[in-house]
């Protein structure tokens, strides 16, 4: 058995994110499967900030699956976690217009989270 120390991990997130991250109602993050993510483990902190701003929010990281593509994360996280203001075909449509098709190809990551002290 291997001892790990939890760490903190800072990204940024799109205020409309960030606010339903903050509300507790958004509970699936999305990424790719960047190689500076790929140790992010359960027991994890992310500080989510506003681009440009001082407002963070900190989440604890509760489980980490990778799939091969974002409509794999959708169908297997169910697209109301990822974003309950929008639909399936909404949120695909959003995500496709932040990362690029060669960024997709890397894998897609859904990183169950809880606000911190929750």
């Amino acid at each position: 058995m291997t001892d790990r120390t939890a760490r903190v991990r800072e990204l940024n997130l799109y205020r409309q994110y960030f606010e339903l991250v903050a509300a507790g109602t958004k509970t699936i993050e999305v990424r790719v499967k960047y190689p500076h993510l790929a140790d992010l483990a359960a027991g994890d902190t992310i500080r989510f900030r506003i681009k440009g701003t001082d407002e963070t929010c900190d989440v604890q990281v509760l489980r980490v699956t990778e799939y091969p593509d974002f409509e794999a994360l959708l169908d297997g996280e169910g697209a109301a976690n990822v974003n309950p203001t929008a639909s399936r075909k909404q949120q695909l449509t959003n995500i496709r217009n932040i990362y690029s098709p060669e960024k997709e190809a890397l894998g897609a990551l859904a990183i169950s989270i809880r606000v911190a002290g929750q």
